[in-house]
């Protein structure tokens, strides 16, 4: 059948009919009969056993999805990608195997809705006049109508073999998205609570990796810097740091020095010792997504991570004052040593980097 939008409110303009007998149109209206051929049934619309037929057919393909789903978490863990990879067709087997099972996984869900739509959802032809502006009131609580009117004619609520197939397939799809975020890298528990500092490691510039001492650093400067364990060929007799080790150490350690007028500085209970002559160390991470920062706002002591505008006070232990970090910056407690350097006084007390939930 056809339908048709009524007139405005406010229009008096005639009601005439179209050609098919079924369906008023306005006088006026740029088309008076689309011209729409007679409605033709579907074989599901006048057959009840076409109608379950196809019905089971759909939830076979939602079902299919499910396993090729399964199959993809499966492929993960059984095909080798060491040294000696399980080879298809000249072709690593684990990158076939997780891009057909996948690939399937998806495409099965398509077909399944696309034959859910042809077969199964109301079939009717709709006529609408577009308008030249903005909705009106009226018509906004017709499309809200038209949609609700869409979900009862789709029959989700009352094919619940349909409904829930359709939802164990796409629920599914979740487990390859588990194991692929997972084979992104370790969790951060572990990694981030521990870095390289630990007690009298020097703090050097990260560049050129110069030790630093009191006098070197200026009221309202900033100095980027390092653990000088990284510019040592032979750190305490262990291997020098080299490759994806000490990028991976380098993150995790970095940290910014800061000097400040020590009666501008109210230090956390229990850190009035962390600082040396208004030199305070803090981690050069920002708590939020692990941005790095040095934005640095001599006068007001603050630091403006440059990603999403978290601010810290550096004078008040770290606190974020602005923005969605949720935690303050970590301090790392320093002291001089018997060489008048600075030096670390042990690792930082807490997970450095953004924060996450096993965080204790």
């Amino acid at each position: 059948m056809t339908t048709h939008q009524e007139p405005e409110p406010g229009n008096d303009e005639a009601v005439a009919t179209t050609a098919h007998g079924t369906t008023p149109a306005v006088v006026g209206d740029p088309i008076a009969d689309p011209g729409l051929p007679p409605h033709e049934p579907r074989p599901t619309d006048v057959d009840p056993h076409a109608e379950r037929r196809a019905e089971r057919q759909v939830a076979t393909l939602f079902g299919l999805s499910t396993l090729f789903a399964i199959l993809f978490v499966v492929s993960y863990f059984v095909f080798d990608v060491g040294k000696n990879p399980t080879v298809i067709a000249g072709y690593g087997a684990s990158n076939v195997a997780l891009g057909v099972t996948l690939g399937l996984a998806l495409l099965l869900i398509g077909i399944g809705a696309i034959q859910w739509a042809r077969k199964l959802m109301s079939d009717v032809e709709i006529v609408e006049m577009r308008h030249p502006a903005s909705s009106s009131e009226q018509d906004r609580a017709d499309a809200v109508a038209a949609l609700d009117q869409g979900i009862s004619d789709s029959g989700i609520a009352r094919r619940p073999l349909l409904r829930n197939s359709l939802i164990g397939a796409l629920a599914a799809l979740g487990l390859p998205a588990v194991v692929a975020l997972r084979d992104l890298g370790p969790l951060p528990r572990g990694d981030l609570a521990v870095t390289v500092w630990k007690k009298g490691m020097r703090l050097v510039n990260d560049v050129a990796g110069t030790p630093i001492k009191p006098s070197d650093v200026e009221i309202g400067q900033l100095i980027n810097g390092e653990p000088a364990v990284f510019f040592e060929d032979k750190p305490n007799g262990e291997p020098k740091f080299e490759g994806t080790r000490l990028n991976d150490a380098k993150t995790k350690a970095a940290i910014i020095i800061v000097r400040m007028k020590p009666e501008d500085i109210t230090p956390p209970k229990g850190r009035e010792n962390w600082g040396v002559e208004g030199i305070l160390c803090y981690s050069k991470i920002c708590t939020h997504v692990g941005c790095p920062i040095s934005l640095w706002e001599q006068q007001t002591h603050h630091l403006l991570c440059p990603c999403h505008q978290s601010t810290f006070d550096l004078a008040d232990g770290g606190k974020v004052i602005f923005g969605p970090a949720a935690r303050s910056l970590p301090q790392l407690p320093i002291m001089v040593d018997s060489e008048g350097y600075l030096v670390a006084q042990s690792d930082f007390t807490e997970p450095v980097g953004p924060s996450y939930w096993e965080r204790g």
